[in-house]
């Protein structure tokens, strides 16, 4: 099995390893690191030294209410864990789906990815939206047809994309699967799925995609892409 290529910035990196990453992005980057052990290895050297700062950290007294209020804080409803990574086996399991898909996103998908129900979004290019966060961020699969160009569009806000099978491209280069790309305001593209297999895609948005080509931009008000 191939490596990725196109990797997370060290930045988001640091705040997978600290824990301050939204649940979105830290499923992103979680599956991501499933398929490349460069990215893993970076992570567990910055866990190494973010412990070994902890360690160093001078102790302080704590307060005569501090167990009162840790116990009040115990009865508080728990936040989703960040999802842990397991390296992604080059071995479809039998009975599974013809993809593969590694922990955490298989745990989260809890069916194969011919099961999923998918909606159609526009010609050739299907969603699957996962209750993972709150709006206006946005948590999807993303399937588009093999040889098949998305319309061209900008973006508000972020977006970040996980290849998970097939492979896409634009002015940037190819992303194949368990490529991370990041979209930000600056970027305005037609990608096209490669040919052979369709493109399948893990993808958080913050904000709203615009479209921007031709006429098509007149169909904003009723495409939330």
């Amino acid at each position: 099995m191939s490596h990725p290529t196109h990797h997370p910035a060290r930045e988001i990196l640091l705040d997978y390893a600290d824990g301050s990453l939204g649940e979105p992005a830290a499923l992103v980057i979680a599956t991501h690191l499933a398929f490349c052990p460069n990215c893993r290895q970076q992570v567990a050297d910055l866990e190494a030294i973010g412990g070994a700062f902890l360690e160093e950290e001078d102790l302080h007294p704590v307060s005569d209410d501090c167990l009162q209020a840790l116990m009040a804080r115990l009865d508080e409803p728990a936040a989703a864990p960040a999802p842990m990574s397991q390296p992604c086996s080059a071995q479809t399991p039998e009975g599974a789906d013809l993809i593969y898909l590694p922990e955490p996103l298989r745990s989260y998908l809890g069916a194969p990815l011919s099961a999923l129900r998918w909606q159609p979004l526009l010609a050739g290019i299907d969603e699957v939206d996962l209750k993972v966060g709150r709006p206006p961020v946005r948590t999807r699969l993303i399937r588009v047809a093999a040889g098949t160009a998305m319309p061209r569009h900008g973006h508000s806000g972020m977006e970040l994309n996980l290849v998970l099978a097939g492979g896409y491209h634009d002015p940037r280069g190819s992303f194949r699967r368990g490529d991370v790309v990041v979209d930000d305001p600056s970027i305005d593209h037609s990608p096209v799925a490669d040919l052979g297999d369709d493109c399948i895609c893990l993808s958080v948005t913050d904000a709203p995609l615009r479209l921007t080509g031709g006429l098509s931009r007149f169909l904003n008000p009723f495409i939330r892409l």
